[in-house]
């Protein structure tokens, strides 16, 4: 009874071990790195628990309390109508939470099934493939993004698709780098020599062992969903009020009253900043301890 016991938690306890390991090479080799996932990971904690972490309601007025300076009692200040600038940061962080992981997990899973197919099949199927990945690559983002949204209409679902859409088809061809070189191992030559069907091929050695790469390209894309929201939002076309998103407010109440209350306009910026950066130096060191041969220095 105890060796079944064993055995079925041994599996658990190597997982725990490995991650562990993974976490302490990550902090020894990249510190840097290490850091930012801290602050990734509290971004997530504060977009998750907002609600509750927020002292206010979002859209609470006070008209009493209009534009005062940061302070003990309002830590980010109040705009022009006495709402709490930290409350509507924290519920910003939500909403930018949400769209960045939906749309960076739909990028990911159209960049795997287009990559995947392209590099794997190569010949014609591979040629049209790329061809109409060079043409969607030859729009400019910020130009797509603001004619498809204007069409659509502003609203998290909508942004959510087209900002999968948009780094999806254009991050296929990270995925089919990937496979082409995977597709040309020896495990996969024999594989497909014991006559192996294909499905089997690609979920038993191709998916497998272009894991780090997809990993790393989920990372990236997180940040550059942030900004092309919060992009869209500056302009107009993000999230539709009442809901505070951080680029709106630099929009709105950051841009009317930034002389008199610059706090309005640093908050959601530094915050978007600070994210953003620390996805990206997270995503290059992930990158680095997962392919050993795209290692570089912090």
């Amino acid at each position: 009874m105890s060796e079944l016991i064993v055995e079925a938690v041994l599996p658990a306890v190597r997982k725990r071990s490995a991650f562990l390991a993974f976490n302490m090479r990550l902090i020894r080799e990249k510190p840097l790195g290490a850091v930012g996932g801290v602050v990734f990971l509290l971004f997530m904690v504060c977009g998750i628990f907002a609600n509750f972490l927020a002292p206010f309601e979002m859209n609470h007025t006070d008209l009493t309390q209009r534009l005062l300076a940061p302070s003990l009692a309002f830590p980010f200040g109040t705009d022009h109508l006495g709402r709490d600038v930290l409350s509507r940061v924290l519920i910003g962080a939500q909403i930018s939470m949400i769209v960045s992981f939906l749309a960076a997990g739909i990028a990911t899973v159209i960049s795997i099934v287009v990559g995947v197919i392209s590099g794997y099949f190569g010949g014609k199927p591979d040629m049209v493939i790329q061809r109409g990945v060079d043409a969607w690559m030859t729009f400019p983002d910020l130009v797509l993004l603001i004619v498809i949204v204007s069409i659509v209409g502003p609203g998290i679902p909508q942004i959510v698709v087209v900002l999968g859409l948009l780094y999806g088809i254009a991050g296929s061809r990270i995925v089919r780098g990937a496979v082409v070189s995977v597709k040309e191992n020896m495990y996969t030559h024999a594989s497909l020599s014991i006559g192996a069907p294909t499905f089997h091929v690609m979920r038993k050695h191709i998916l497998p062992n272009i894991m780090p790469v997809v990993i790393v390209l989920f990372t990236t894309r997180i940040g550059a969903v942030i900004l092309a929201e919060a992009g869209l939002s500056f302009l107009g076309l993000g999230v539709p009020p009442p809901a505070p998103t951080w680029g709106s407010m630099l929009s709105g109440t950051g841009r009317t009253y930034m002389y008199l209350g610059p706090w309005l306009a640093l908050a959601p910026g530094l915050c978007i900043t600070a994210v953003v950066y620390a996805v990206n130096i997270y995503g290059d060191a992930l990158r680095d301890l997962l392919d050993p041969r795209m290692r570089g220095s912090q």
